[in-house]
This record gives C-alpha cells, sequence and structure tokens, in this order.
C-alpha cells in the first residue's frame, strides 16, 4: 500500500490545537500546494480547523510536477471504480493517523476533493466505519457503489458543485453522482454554477465554507 504523506497544511486561525480537521484531495496532475489554497479563505469561518492537503502517492507523468492518486487509462466506470478502491487504503490510513494524532473523531472530520479528488472524497467517506461530518465535492463524480448496495454503510451529508461548462467532466457527472446517492439513501445537496469550466468558483467556495461549518456545529 502506497503512504500518503504531508504535502500542504494550514493551522487553526485560533491559535489553539485542532478541533476539526478539513481534508483537501487535490486533483489529477495537481497537488497539495495547489489544493492548500481554498483554506485561507475558509478559515474565517473554521477557526478552529486545521486543513490538510497531502499530496497523491504518484507522481503524474502526463502533468510534469504534478501528483496522481491513480493514472487516469479512461472514464469507463470500471477503471474509475478500480483505480479509486486502489488508493483508498492509503488515504483511509492517513486519515487513522491524523485522527489519533489530534484526538479528533471521524465526526470531527470533512472531506473536500476536486476532480479526482472528489471520486476519492466520496469513495472513502462512504466506506469509513464511521460518518465524516461532510463531504464536498468539486468537478468531480462518484466513481462506483460496489459494497454499497445494503444500505448499512458510512451517509455523510454531501455537498457537489460543478460547472455547466466543465470540458473534462462534464456536467451530466453531478445529475448521475446525485441521483446514485439518493438511491442509496445519502443527504446531498447540489449546486451548479453556470458558464464555469473545470474550476471552482467564488460562490462555489463559499457554499462549500458553510456547508461544512453547518456541519461541524451540528451536535454529535
Amino acid at each position: 500500500m502506497s503512504k500518503i504523506v504531508n504535502g500542504a497544511s494550514l493551522q487553526p486561525h485560533s491559535g489553539t490545537a485542532p478541533e476539526k480537521i478539513v481534508l483537501l484531495l487535490h486533483g489529477f496532475g495537481s497537488s497539495g500546494a495547489d489544493m492548500i489554497s481554498l483554506a485561507p479563505q475558509w478559515q474565517d469561518a473554521l477557526p478552529g480547523t486545521l486543513f490538510l492537503a497531502p499530496h497523491a502517492p504518484q507522481r503524474c507523468g502526463m502533468m510534469g510536477a504534478g501528483y496522481q492518486w491513480w493514472g487516469l487509462s479512461g472514464f469507463a466506470p470500471s477503471a474509475l471504480a478500480a483505480g479509486a478502491a486502489s488508493v483508498a487504503p492509503a488515504i483511509d490510513a492517513f486519515i487513522d493517523r491524523k485522527l489519533a494524532q489530534y484526538g479528533l473523531t471521524d465526526a470531527d472530520l470533512a472531506l473536500v476533493g476536486f476532480s479526482q479528488g472528489t471520486m476519492m472524497a466520496l469513495h472513502v467517506a462512504l466506506r469509513r466505519p464511521r460518518a465524516v461530518a461532510a463531504v464536498v465535492g468539486y468537478s468531480g463524480m462518484l466513481a462506483g457503489t460496489a459494497g454499497l448496495g445494503h444500505g448499512d454503510f458510512a451517509k455523510p451529508p454531501v455537498l457537489l458543485v460543478h460547472g455547466t461548462a466543465d470540458p473534462v467532466v462534464p456536467i451530466a457527472a453531478l445529475h448521475m453522482s446525485e441521483s446514485e446517492l439518493k438511491r442509496l439513501g445519502v443527504d446531498v445537496k447540489t449546486h451548479i454554477s453556470y458558464g464555469v469550466a473545470h474550476s471552482v468558483d467564488p460562490v462555489g467556495l463559499q457554499l462549500g465554507r458553510d456547508f461544512i461549518a453547518e456541519t461541524f456545529d451540528r451536535p454529535a
């Protein structure tokens, strides 16, 4: 199993020990250094939160200095599901280390993904032994539902945000993912960013921040 190590991080704005963790999972060919750029825009609303943006475990040969969670050979559902499943244990191990390090639980954790990172966030969160506080997925999709058919699995609240002009992961992926998640009994909200390509606009960022803040504030 590949081991995931720290890429970039931002300590709690409060200056205290972390009370919550937001794990930021970057997209194909990107890095934790890119993904951590979301954190300063969310700190004021999440002052006691530690933001972690690790690099994916593999170098991305197609994208120079970037990283990949797995090699994208195509968008066939079976290939995406197999790819996500192959690296999920490494993310789970990273999560377990960090929660233990700070004396926190899954209820104190939110997963945020972009593109391929969204596939990983959804895959991992739905298969954790206990539900995380929230999942926010930008410009991505649900990569597969294997093993989730019996209904007895973690069902954290999910927010999916997607641009209508995305040429990489089409907007249809949002509708498919929303339908599948609802079929599984997951509480899912969506936001469509009109005219936005494969990126996150300010409205999407604000919605993600507020969604996480709201779920962190809910009683355990």
